[in-house]
């Protein structure tokens, strides 16, 4: 009788695994409207999105500038609570498990560099506005919109290309705090279910170590070190392009899809405490004076603001405190004395 218990005990756990993962099995998606997917939907637009995405934040930016409501629906990362982008119902939205998703229609539209430029594309005047129809100033729009992108299947690299790919390094910190407050049983559907597990093996170690560990982990501030300082690069390149476009936009006096890209990237390096790094003392004055236009204006408000989570306000308060009360592990992620 206590092997055929032992049995069932063994069994059912396994069971239940096999049966989960058959459900939950993922695959790339091409960017891009897919016409041939027609999913449930309620109004033309719908977005699936998570409030500490990147990409999340860049796409809710564009849908604001251009006016176009949507339904929402929040999608939890681990970072926010749990791993709900590989469960089963949004993966019958986006097999490949990746936030966000925009809705026209009923049919999808994956990957959010297609994403936006597919809404401005359908948003009329407003949206010739943000991707000018202009030969020279759209392949400036489209240049600057790349170099804000993240893309590869591994972020943290091709830092010197893309300032996007810079962002993951330069989040960890507050990865690292945010991940104080997510439950380590969070983290086992991750392993069990994520098609990259070294995503979540790596945010697993971030909890365990914290904020004040994270110079402990040397692979960790190899990539924050390397995309600090590509970021870097990067910044003054958008200072140099500021000072001779002669508008207060990137493409002069237009505001466009460029810049729908960069406000999340500048908004990011404030989260982690990174303003007064790259543009605070009188360092790139142009970049400091085109952060305070962003933030001003009312998408930045709607789409980035009220969107901030809990987790991710006390991810904030976390990383600011512990580098005022910590001298060194500021000097350590930061690179100055």
């Amino acid at each position: 009788m206590s092997i055929l218990v032992f049995l069932l005990v063994v069994a059912a756990p396994v069971a239940w695994f096999l049966v989960e993962r058959s459900h939950r099995k993922t695959s790339a998606m091409a960017g891009g409207l897919h016409e041939d997917i027609t999913l449930p939907h309620d109004a033309e637009w719908e977005l699936y999105h998570n409030s500490f995405s990147l990409c999340s934040k860049k796409l809710r930016v564009c849908m604001a500038e251009l006016g176009l409501e949507y339904t929402s629906h929040p999608i939890d990362l681990i970072e926010t609570g749990s791993y709900e982008n590989v469960s089963r119902r949004f993966l019958a939205v986006n097999p490949a498990g990746v936030v966000p998703v925009l809705i026209h229609h009923g049919h999808p539209v994956y990957e959010s560099h297609d994403e936006i430029v597919y809404a401005a594309r359908h948003a009329g005047e407003r949206g010739r506005e943000l991707l000018p129809d202009d030969g020279e100033a759209r392949a400036l729009v489209e240049h600057w919109t790349d170099v804000a992108s993240v893309v590869g299947a591994d972020p943290t690299r091709g830092t010197e290309k893309r300032a996007g790919n810079c962002v993951p390094g330069l989040t960890l910190p507050i990865f690292a705090a945010m991940c104080q407050y997510i439950p380590f049983t969070r983290f086992v559907e991750g392993l069990l279910f994520h098609p990259q597990k070294r995503r979540p093996f790596i945010l697993g170690m971030l909890k365990l170590r914290g904020v004040h560990g994270l110079p402990k982990l040397p692979p960790a501030m190899e990539v924050l070190e390397r995309s600090r300082r590509d970021m870097g690069g990067h910044l003054d390149t958008l200072e140099e392009q500021l000072g001779k476009g002669g508008g207060p936009w990137i493409a002069g006096e237009r505001f466009t899809l460029a810049d729908v890209s960069w406000v999340v990237i500048l908004d990011r390096l404030v989260e982690v405490d990174w303003e007064e790094r790259f543009w605070g003392g009188g360092k790139r004055p142009q970049v400091a004076a085109y952060w305070e236009r962003l933030k001003a204006r009312p998408s930045y408000t709607t789409a980035i603001l009220h969107e901030r989570c809990e987790t991710l306000e006390r991810g904030i308060t976390d990383v600011k405190t512990a580098k005022r009360d910590d001298p060194a592990l500021r000097v350590a992620l930061e690179g100055t004395a």
